[in-house]
């Protein structure tokens, strides 16, 4: 399985084909808002790996190398059309939901919702043809598992 990932990768870096996978457009879509707002905290580092665990069952090994390709394709893209487009594609509404859900997570990891945080979960989840009741739902979800 890790081969085929570095495969994958391997293949992006060498330009030899521009798709992106789900695994990968997830992971990016999560790696921008983790540094939204120019603050990459531990918090936020970690509750992107857990949500990445969520949306893809993987060993630990190949985690690692999906979360770092994942901050890489992030930084090197234009916009969040790209990744949003291939989620459109192979994701059903509930799962875009729940890339939404996963956004609000990272958001809120640091106890500190920042405006362009905000911003970037809107523009995704509008990307994403989630219904603005959706991604309200969602954000008071996260917000009062966070308080207990």
């Amino acid at each position: 399985m890790l081969k085929a990932f570095l495969k994958l990768f391997e293949d992006i870096q060498s330009k030899k084909t521009s798709s992106v996978t789900v695994e990968l457009a997830t992971a990016a879509l999560l790696s921008e808002l983790v540094k939204a707002d120019n603050k990459v905290t531990q918090s936020e580092l970690a509750e992107y790996k857990k949500q990445m665990q969520r949306h893809v069952n993987i060993d630990d090994e190949a985690m690692l190398l999906l979360l770092e390709k994942g901050e890489e394709t992030a930084d090197d893209a234009v916009d969040l059309v790209r990744f949003t487009q291939v989620l459109n594609e192979h994701c059903d509404a509930e799962e875009k939901r729940d890339v939404v859900r996963s956004l609000w997570s990272i958001a809120y990891a640091d106890d500190t919702l920042a405006p362009l945080e905000e911003s970037t979960i809107r523009q995704v989840a509008d990307l994403l043809y989630v219904p603005h009741s959706q991604f309200i739902k969602t954000k008071l979800e996260v917000s009062e598992n966070r308080r207990g």
